[in-house]
């Protein structure tokens, strides 16, 4: 255990062994929060009131699951080092329990039903992810090392979303939303086991001999942790300003210009164009550091982004490249911040903190989904006292241009400051490398 603790490089089959539980997890994602709420809305005649509170109350067990997961897969030692990997399997019965639910309802289904399924498949997926990318942290002690162990798993979740768009096309069920959420739970019902065996079955798991300090240490920790309170207040603002454009997209493409027939396009081209861009980014952070890599990267997103609100349905070909662009960045915006997440776990265990990478990646994972939530509840009644109404057949000049400036013009306001944040960074690959000499100092 100990050797694999102070392994600094890794194969490329065994970076793709780890990353590949990524795949399915994403891929669940599109058909949770794009085909879930209107089948059930419409089509099992629910009404959209009763599925949106549902999906809220779901939602906010979700993001308290997070940090519940976290500290339980940190305190839990069972033997022979299955700390992570025992969770991670433990998950995936409860995830595709709940998936069965949401996505094979019986006829007559109702609302207990669907709220039942909700918390199942979000405690799976909790159970499931938090263990997962603390075990990335855990994996490797090099600063670079971290970033090829984050880039393999989120380059497996942007080809999951790649997956989860493509696949209801091949298959010929796009209009049919009752068989693709059948084809899509077959697919992850047999690809999430099996990654997950195929990852914790061929690459083990440090040990942690140091014990986790009690909650008042162990909050005193945290507060004095100045670059976990750094990259927390960057994380939410740059979610914030990811999530505005994710939550308006399709209303983007489909009213302010006019190419509803686009949206997969659009969208395989922008998840591609991330997963062809994310070796270039860790290469780039090896030169000038996560940190810089990643301000980088929101710079090049802002600059794409500023000309967005200007554009017309005319100017189709240029948001098409500003989504190519931005596409790019997103292979920094996934993998940067969570390799400089491990890199602070380093600060917690260095000052006494323990093995508490659970903690802090369900943390994450909680500021997260706020800032997801944030999102829609910014962008929705910003947009409707514009005068956008879904009813009209023609939406109002006023709410075309707020449609503008929600997409993008908010957005390259919240970067701003992250780009600061991220460029000023106090955790450098130098700072890093004392850090792991205090730790095995204290071990």
């Amino acid at each position: 255990m100990q050797e694999q603790q102070q392994k600094t490089h890794y194969t490329l089959l065994q970076l793709l062994i780890y990353g590949v539980p990524g795949l399915p997890l994403a891929a669940l994602g599109l058909p949770l929060y794009i085909y879930l709420p209107t089948f059930y809305a419409r089509d099992l005649l629910l009404g959209t009131g009763i599925v949106g509170t549902i999906l809220l109350v779901a939602r906010l067990f979700d993001v308290i699951s997070d940090v519940v997961a976290g500290v339980l897969s940190d305190r839990w030692h069972p033997k022979h080092g299955w700390r992570r990997r025992g969770m991670m399997v433990f998950g995936v019965p409860w995830l595709v329990g709940g998936l069965w639910m949401l996505f094979l309802p019986p006829s007559g289904a109702g609302a207990g039903w669907l709220l039942l399924g909700t918390l199942l498949a979000y405690l799976g997926w909790t159970l499931v992810y938090i263990p997962y990318a603390a075990w990335g942290a855990e994996l490797s002690n090099d600063y670079h090392e971290r970033s090829r162990l984050a880039a393999s798993r989120e380059g497996f979740q942007a080809l999951g979303v790649l997956l989860a768009l493509s696949l209801p096309t091949l298959a010929g069920t796009v209009e049919n939303v009752t068989a693709t959420l059948r084809l899509l739970f077959y697919t992850l019902a047999l690809t999430l086991p099996l990654a997950v065996l195929l990852a914790v079955g061929l690459l083990s798991e440090p040990a942690w001999p140091s014990p986790e300090p009690g909650f008042r240490e162990g909050f005193r920790l945290l507060l004095r942790n100045r670059p976990l309170q750094l990259l927390l207040v960057a994380y939410v603002l740059d979610g914030l300003a990811n999530g505005l454009p994710a939550t308006l997209f399709l209303l983007f493409v489909s009213e302010r210009m006019q190419a509803p027939q686009f949206i997969g396009f659009l969208l395989i081209l922008y998840f591609g164009m991330g997963v062809l861009a994310l070796p270039g980014w860790v290469l780039l952070s090896r030169r000038l550091g996560k940190h810089r890599a990643w301000a980088l990267s929101m710079t090049l997103a802002i600059l794409s982004m500023a000309i967005v609100p200007w554009l017309s349905a005319d100017d189709l070909f240029v948001f098409a490249v500003t989504v190519a662009v931005t596409g790019t960045t997103l292979g920094a915006d996934m993998t940067l911040p969570t390799a400089m997440q491990a890199d602070v776990v380093d600060v917690d265990t260095a000052e006494g903190g323990g093995g508490r990478a659970g903690l802090l990646f369900g943390i994450w994972g909680m500021a997260t989904k706020l800032a997801m939530a944030l999102a829609v509840g910014i962008a929705f009644p910003l947009l409707g006292l514009a005068g956008y109404d879904p009813a009209l057949d023609s939406q109002p000049a006023s709410a075309i241009s707020a449609l503008g400036w929600l997409y993008a013009g908010l957005p390259v306001l919240l970067k701003l400051p992250c780009i600061h944040i991220a460029w000023h960074f106090p955790l450098d690959a130098a700072m890093q490398a004392r850090l792991q000499q205090r730790i095995r100092s204290r071990h």
